[in-house]
């Protein structure tokens, strides 16, 4: 009789054992027990930005560049009929697509930000490839996602060309910005202010180069501190143009491109 008492309490010794490790969570693969049943109220997403690009290739192509070579973002969004969505890598994990850059004074933005790829080939004949409604309206869903689920702030929600002016384009003159904008999906600036401004700038005439340079840096771009306005500086503005004034992106300062960085939010 008291052999089989001794089994039954060692039985339920071990019943109860593994009761209290699944009570304790899944363990690692070091076998250490970890306990993920209180979580911490003070955290927040490690995604900070969105970064958007243009391909220049076309979807096949696109596909095989971001998924075997030395390149990836998040997404893709193909220029299919509807648009296809592909998810290249996990939100999780760090996409290789931001490359060197600088936003606000931070750099590695790989390390924080979402890249989006946009099937677009970019500058063709002299002019820039359009892209499709079906396609913006799709990024515009695509977005909307990104930006609750991170509470990425709307300064954040940025071009290739803002964060790598010096090197990059993407993506483009032809990306509707205002449109997200209108959104709650990027930033845009006080058109009324800058109207305003833009009248008193042609009237009084523009800052020196150095003023102009820290209006750049101080709208969250990697501009020069040189008081000169050399090549770098010219693409910096070059890229604030394509984002905000379109229709004019030759990189000189005029009344209206320091208007503009005026009335930003």
């Amino acid at each position: 009789m008291s052999s089989a008492a001794d089994r039954f309490k060692a039985l339920l010794l071990v019943v109860c054992a593994a009761a209290l490790s699944a009570c304790a969570g899944p363990q690692s693969p070091t076998g250490l027990k970890i306990d993920r049943s209180i979580q911490a109220v003070s955290q927040s997403s490690r995604v900070s930005f969105v970064v958007l690009h243009y391909t220049v290739a076309d979807t096949p192509r696109a596909l095989d560049i971001l998924s075997n070579r030395n390149v990836s973002s998040h997404y893709l969004i193909t220029d299919d009929e509807p648009p296809r969505v592909y998810q290249l890598v996990d939100e999780s994990r760090r996409a290789w697509h931001a490359g060197q850059s600088e936003w606000y004074g931070r750099s590695d933005l790989n390390a924080a930000s979402i890249g989006i790829e946009i099937v677009n080939r970019g500058p063709v004949n002299g002019g820039w490839q359009p892209y499709s409604e079906s396609q913006i309206r799709t990024l515009m869903a695509l977005l909307k996602d990104v930006v609750a689920r991170h509470q990425i702030l709307s300064r954040n929600v940025v071009g290739h060309s803002d964060i790598a002016p010096q090197r990059k384009q993407d993506p483009g003159p032809a990306f509707p910005w205002k449109r997200l904008a209108d959104a709650g999906l990027g930033r845009w600036y006080d058109e009324a202010k800058a109207a305003r401004l833009t009248e008193r700038y042609r009237r009084d005439g523009l800052p020196p180069v150095q003023v102009i340079q820290e209006k750049l840096r101080r709208a969250g771009y990697a501009a020069p501190d040189t008081g000169v306005l050399d090549t770098a500086t010219r693409r910096v503005l070059r890229a604030v143009q394509m984002h905000y004034r379109p229709t004019r992106y030759d990189g000189e300062p005029d009344a209206q491109t320091l208007a503009i960085l005026d009335a930003l939010p």
